[in-house]
């Protein structure tokens, strides 16, 4: 007579084995949902760019009594001052250093006849930038355009810059301070942290929903160089150099005025020597103040082996809101 087989030992460690198996499954899963729900929290962190939110760059063109520019400097050779007060400077660099620039053509209908010649000036700046520059064209008559070459919102290529320009015929009024706003909105996506606009017009204005105030303040707080090509003696009695002057001035860069027999592309080629031809300085205020309020700026240097120097940078800038993010990339009809 046979007796029935109770369990044995290894049936119960069997059993116990797949009871540990559960619950190390169970804790695997518990800790995997922890993590996902951990992770979050470094995202939220402040990215790397809030480390130099108050960091202040100043590109400053050295010239000496013939308008030379004078290499060779070294820190120790600048004073900055902020508001009248010292500032220490942590960042200095000479030469020809990566820029984004903004082409600002106007296509309004009194720039007709000058467009090829713009075509050309800007086709010369490409080729004679830094390799490393990254550039975009902000087409302008009563709509503003930001061209999206090939899908992209920067270029190298000239040939690609020249086909942006080449697509927009010349037509309509002059919103002349909109295409400004715009550029310099478009400024912030930019890879480099030093930054140009070069506006090609007249610099009448007939069709804007911005003032020019509005598109000041704007300017000091994007720390950008604004230059301008001023073509001026058609029969458009809007004409206003002086208004491209001005915000050039104000922003550290120059306005260009063609003589006759003077080419576009020649003024271009200065714009373009003058951006390689630069020391950035860079510091980190020593006061803070409320975003907006303007800070009054003056670099003074002094080396005594290169005589009398002249420094041209902007006269001051204006803190933008800590943290602010570019809104959505959009483009204006044609």
């Amino acid at each position: 007579m046979s007796t029935p087989i109770s369990p044995g030992p290894d049936r119960r460690t069997l059993r116990w084995f797949l009871a540990v198996l559960f619950l190390l499954l169970l804790i695997l899963v518990f800790t995997r949902s922890l993590a996902m729900q951990v992770t979050p929290v470094k995202q939220q962190a402040p990215p790397k760019i809030a480390v130099s939110v108050n960091l202040v760059l100043i590109p400053a063109s050295v010239t000496d009594t013939r308008g030379e520019f004078v290499p060779g400097l070294q820190a120790g050779d600048f004073r900055v001052l902020e508001d009248g007060r010292p500032q220490e400077l942590t960042v200095f660099e000479v030469g020809d250093t990566p820029v984004t620039v903004g082409l600002v053509v106007d296509h309004s209908r009194s720039m007709g006849s000058k467009l090829p010649a713009v075509a050309v000036a800007v086709y010369s700046f490409a080729h004679t930038s830094n390799p490393q520059d990254e550039m975009f064209v902000v087409d302008f008559n009563d709509n503003v355009s930001i061209e999206l070459m090939k899908g992209k919102a920067f270029t190298s290529d000239p040939k690609e810059l020249q086909e942006a320009l080449g697509a927009v015929s010349a037509r309509g009024r002059t919103a002349l301070y909109d295409a400004i706003s715009q550029g310099l909105h478009h400024l912030q996506y930019a890879h480099w942290q030093k930054k140009a606009l070069i506006i090609i017009s007249d610099g009448g204005d007939n069709a804007s929903h911005l003032k020019y105030a509005q598109v000041l303040a704007q300017a000091r707080q994007s720390q950008a160089l604004i230059y301008s090509i001023v073509l001026v003696g058609s029969d458009n009695v809007e004409e206003n150099p002086e208004l491209l002057r001005r915000i050039s001035k104000d922003t550290g860069g120059m306005a260009y005025f063609p003589h006759p027999g003077e080419s576009v592309e020649s003024a271009s080629a200065k714009i373009a020597r003058d951006l390689r031809e630069q020391y950035t300085l860079g510091y980190i205020p020593q006061t803070l103040k409320q975003a907006g309020a303007f800070r009054k700026i003056e670099v003074k240097v002094a080396a005594p082996a290169h005589g009398k120097l002249h420094v041209r940078t902007r006269q001051g800038y204006s803190p933008a809101a800590v943290n602010s993010i570019p809104a959505p990339l959009e483009t204006g009809a044609k």
